[in-house]
């Protein structure tokens, strides 16, 4: 279970370095609640940005996006919605995804995609 956390930890850390070099700013990491927790909270212009971060070491189990289902989805926004509560302040929310995939965070494959729906 040590490699796996290790594996994601990895992943988290080069989504946030791709989010940073992209131009956003990094408001939280690992923001927990009782629902459940957020990887990364960012801002670029005013939009906060909810990222989920799912990093795989292959594609043997598929596409590491396929893992977030509407379910999933539904699931973050309700933790959007507790992020904002305690941060009255923050912009227009929306749901971001990064999928890190390969054996090397720092050299995995890397997509991002913005404003899940």
């Amino acid at each position: 279970m040590a490699a796996k956390d290790d594996l994601g930890r990895a992943g988290e850390d080069r989504a946030a370095d791709h989010l940073r070099a992209a131009g956003y700013r990094i408001l939280d990491r690992n923001w927990r609640t009782r629902g459940g927790e957020i990887d990364i909270v960012a801002e670029r212009g005013g939009v906060i940005a909810v990222v989920e971060v799912k990093t795989r070491s292959g594609d043997l189990f598929g596409d590491p996006l396929e893992a977030i289902d509407a379910r999933k989805r539904a699931r973050l926004w309700g933790l959007a919605a507790a992020w904002r509560s305690s941060h009255p302040d923050a912009g227009e929310l929306r749901l971001d995804a990064i999928a890190i995939t390969g054996p090397d965070p720092a050299t995995a494959r890397l997509v991002h995609l913005e404003d899940l729906r």
